[in-house]
C-alpha cells in the first residue's frame, strides 16, 4: 500500500471515432499501451475515460467533459492525463491550446506516450507542429467523408440527418452498406399538400398556422406551427421530389441536385407559383455566404491605438490590398491614426520574423533530435502494435476454423453461420491491412544525422514551407505560433503563443516589436496639376530593424 502512495496519480483517456478505425487506434489497444506505459514510468492509474464513436473535432464528448470537470476540482484526483497520441485528446488546434492551458493552470499536464514533447520552448514547438499536422489530417479526413456523402447523394440517397416533414427515411441495400432514401409518411404528407393548396388559394402563412393550430395538428416536432416553420416548408424544394445536398458547402462546390429522387408531394409548377407568391408578399433577402478570409493575418492583426481589428480592404478593383483599422472603415479618416498597411508587404514582414524568431538553429537542432527520438519511439510502438495485431489475427483465424469445423461436423445450416463468418472475415482483412501498415513503418525507419547539413536542410524545408504552401496551411502554421499582432503608427508588436529560443534575435522573449517602414505603409498618390499619380514602383520596401524586445505575460 505504501508503495502505491509514492506513485504519481494519472488518468487515462482513450478515444475512437468509429468502430472502423485501424486496430492500433482501438480502445483496447490504446488502454493496453497506456497501462504498460504507466507501469513502467511510476504512475498509478486512478481514472479511465473512454469515448467511443466520438469525433476529435468536437469538445462536447461525454467522458472528455467529465475528465475536464474532475481535473478542475480543487483536489483533482490526478496530476497528468496520458493519451496514446495528441490527436486522441483533440484534433482542433484551438481546442488543444484552450484545454491544455486550462489544465496547466490546475496543475494537470497532458502527456502523449508516443509523441515526445517536453515542457520546454522546443517541446512546445514540437507539440504545436504535431497538433497542426493532426488538425490537417482531420480536415483531410473530413473532406474524404464529404466526398463519399456527395457521391451517395448524387445517386439519390438522403444523406441529411432528418427527413423533411411529410417524409420518413428508410434504409435500402447499396452494395455492402445500407443507405437511406425518402418515402412518403402518411398522414403528414397530406398536411404538406394542404399547406401548399391553401397558399395557392391566397391564404397567408399566418392564416395557415392559425388553421392548423386550431385543428390541433402538430408540427414536425410535436409543437405548434409558427410562421417560420410554414415558410421553411413552402420554400423546401424537396417536396417536388428533388434532392438537394451541399447547398451550404464551405468549399464552394455546386450543390448536388437529383430530380425525381423520391415521390413528390407537389409539382415543380406549383412549387414555383408558391415561391412567386411568397416573394410578392415579402421579398426574401439572401445573405451571401461568409467565405473564409483570403488574407493571412485576418483575426490576428489589431490596432493598438483604439483596440479595433484590422480588416483587409481592396482598392482599384482588387489591384491593391491593405489592412485598415475598423475605426477608419466605419467612422472615416481621422478617427484613428494607425495608417493602412500594404497587405503583401505586411504579411511578408510577419513571416520573415517568424522564421527569424522561431526557426532558429538551436530550435531546428533540437527538433531534429526530437524527430530522431520520435522515430525510435514510433518503431518501438509499431513493433509492439505488430505483435498485438498478429496475435489477434491468429485468434480470428482460429475462430474461423472452429466455425467451419462446427458447420462440417453438425447439422447447422450454413446460413445461420454466414453472418458470423462475414464478421470474422472483415476483421481479418482489417488486421491484415493494419499489420502491413505497421511493417511498412518499420521498414522505413532511418537514422537522422545531427550534422550541419541535416540542420540546414531542415531549416530550408521549414522556410520553404512558409513561402510556398497554400494559404490555409500557412495560416494554420502562423496561428500555431502567433497570438496577435498589435499595430500602431510606425511599428507593430508580434505576440507569440510560446517563448522564443534563447538564440533568437529576441532572446527568449514572448513578443517582439518591429518597425514598419515605407514598404508596409501605403504611399499616397501625389496628384500633380497635370493629374499625374505616383508610379507604382514607388511602393518600395524599406529595411526592417528591431526597435526593442520585451517579454510579455
Amino acid at each position: 500500500m505504501s508503495k502505491n502512495t509514492d506513485l504519481a496519480p494519472v488518468a487515462l483517456y482513450a478515444r475512437v471515432s468509429s468502430e472502423r478505425q485501424d486496430v492500433d487506434l482501438s480502445v483496447a489497444a490504446q488502454l493496453r499501451a497506456l497501462h504498460d506505459y504507466a507501469d513502467k514510468n511510476g504512475y498509478l492509474v486512478v481514472r479511465e475515460y473512454i469515448d467511443e464513436a466520438e469525433s476529435g473535432r468536437i469538445a462536447d464528448r461525454p467522458q472528455f467533459r467529465k475528465m475536464l470537470d474532475e481535473a478542475s476540482k480543487p483536489e483533482a484526483p490526478f496530476h497528468e492525463i496520458l493519451v496514446w497520441k495528441f490527436s486522441r485528446f483533440t484534433r482542433k488546434r484551438e481546442h488543444a491550446v484552450a484545454f491544455k492551458s486550462m489544465l496547466r493552470r490546475k496543475g494537470v499536464r497532458v502527456v502523449s506516450i508516443t509523441e515526445h514533447a517536453d515542457d520546454t520552448p522546443t517541446g512546445k514547438l514540437m507539440e504545436a507542429i504535431i497538433e497542426s499536422v493532426d488538425e490537417f489530417y482531420s480536415e483531410n479526413l473530413a473532406q474524404e467523408v464529404t466526398r463519399g456523402m456527395r457521391e451517395a447523394a448524387s445517386r439519390g440517397f438522403w444523406m441529411t440527418t432528418y427527413a423533411p416533414y411529410g417524409y420518413r427515411r428508410v434504409y435500402v441495400q447499396d452494395g455492402a452498406k445500407k443507405r437511406p432514401r425518402l418515402e412518403l409518411n402518411p398522414p403528414h404528407d397530406a398536411v404538406v399538400r394542404r399547406i401548399f393548396d391553401l397558399t395557392l388559394q391566397g391564404r397567408t402563412t399566418l392564416d395557415i398556422l392559425k388553421t392548423l393550430n386550431a385543428e390541433g395538428i402538430p408540427s414536425s416536432h410535436g409543437k405548434r406551427w409558427t410562421k417560420t416553420t410554414i415558410h421553411k416548408l413552402l420554400v423546401n424544394e424537396a417536396y417536388t421530389g428533388t434532392l438537394v445536398w451541399g447547398a451550404n458547402a464551405k468549399d464552394g462546390q455546386e450543390p448536388v441536385r437529383v430530380k425525381d429522387a423520391f415521390p413528390a408531394i407537389v409539382s415543380q409548377q406549383e412549387f414555383q407559383r408558391v415561391r412567386k407568391l411568397l416573394e410578392s408578399r415579402a421579398p426574401a433577402i439572401t445573405h451571401p455566404r461568409r467565405a473564409a478570409s483570403p488574407y493571412l493575418l485576418s483575426g490576428l492583426a489589431k490596432c493598438e491605438t483604439c483596440g479595433k481589428a484590422l480588416s483587409a480592404s481592396e482598392a482599384k478593383s482588387g489591384k491593391y490590398t491593405y489592412y485598415v483599422c475598423q475605426s477608419i472603415l466605419k467612422l472615416g479618416s481621422g478617427s484613428c491614426h494607425t495608417p493602412r498597411l500594404n497587405a503583401k508587404s505586411f504579411e511578408e514582414i510577419i513571416i520573415s520574423n517568424i522564421r527569424d524568431h522561431i526557426l532558429t538553429e538551436s530550435n531546428i537542432r533540437d527538433l531534429v533530435k526530437l524527430l530522431d527520438e520520435e522515430m525510435d519511439g514510433v518503431a518501438r510502438e509499431q513493433r509492439q502494435s505488430l505483435e498485438t495485431i498478429e496475435a489477434e489475427l491468429e485468434e480470428v483465424k482460429r475462430k474461423l476454423d472452429r466455425i467451419w469445423h462446427f458447420v462440417e461436423s453438425t447439422d447447422l445450416d450454413m446460413a445461420d453461420a454466414s453472418e458470423r463468418i462475414l464478421e470474422h472475415r472483415h476483421r481479418r482483412e482489417q488486421l491484415e491491412a493494419a499489420a502491413e501498415e505497421a511493417r511498412d513503418v518499420l521498414g522505413q525507419r532511418r537514422e537522422l544525422l545531427d550534422s550541419a547539413d541535416t540542420i540546414a536542410a531542415f531549416a530550408a524545408d521549414m522556410s520553404a514551407f512558409l513561402k510556398t504552401s497554400e494559404l490555409t496551411e500557412t495560416k494554420a502554421f502562423v496561428r500555431s505560433f502567433v497570438k496577435e499582432v498589435l499595430v500602431r503608427p510606425g511599428a507593430a508588436t508580434i505576440v507569440y503563443t510560446i517563448p522564443t529560443p534563447q538564440d533568437s534575435p529576441i532572446g527568449g522573449a514572448d513578443a517582439a516589436e518591429i518597425a514598419l517602414g515605407g514598404g508596409v505603409r501605403s504611399i499616397g498618390y501625389g496628384g500633380t496639376p497635370g493629374g499625374t499619380r505616383t508610379p507604382d514602383a514607388q511602393l518600395r520596401t524599406l529595411p526592417l530593424y528591431p526597435l526593442s524586445y520585451r517579454g510579455m505575460t
